[in-house]
């Protein structure tokens, strides 16, 4: 692990506690003295099944680099980013299948990043569904927009 200030890896714990959202550990680096929190997760494997039949171990990372894609040059804080992707891996290690699809997980994203930011979420649905022409395209949009305006009435 590295200091998120300075990448250092000089780094002491100075206080470690049991949550709810796991070991919670109070780190200060030696090099810039900056305290920072850290959260340890037990994690079992999830498989994902891809659209070719591949399967690959669940990654965080690659659901949080989908979604900063997605949200680029938009008023979404990395922290807004950072807990959808938490709620998006505790759905599918809660699901409490070894195996996921793919889709399964795009689903979840479409479905968070849709409460979050509009574009964000066509921006995802663009790349993510099988939005092969402007008809279609324009259909998913236009049932965003009556879903709006359901909401505001």
């Amino acid at each position: 692990m590295r200091c998120p200030y300075c990448s250092e890896d000089d780094l002491r714990v100075l206080d470690t506690r049991d949550t709810d959202q796991g070991i919670r550990r109070r780190r200060e680096c030696a090099v810039c003295r900056r305290r920072f929190t850290t959260y340890e997760r037990v994690a079992p494997t999830v498989w994902v099944i891809k659209r070719d039949g591949r399967r690959e171990e669940f990654e965080s990372e690659k659901v949080m680099e989908g979604m900063r894609r997605a949200c680029a040059k938009r008023p979404v804080s990395t922290a807004a980013l950072e807990r959808l992707v938490q709620e998006v891996q505790d759905s599918v290690v809660s699901s409490g299948r070894a195996e996921v699809s793919s889709k399964v997980i795009g689903e979840l994203v479409m479905e968070r990043l849709r409460g979050v930011d509009e574009i964000a979420y066509v921006r995802f649905a663009s790349v993510y569904m099988p939005l092969g022409d402007l008809e279609s395209f324009g259909g998913e949009i236009d049932r965003m927009l009556d879903q709006r305006r359901e909401r505001e009435a």
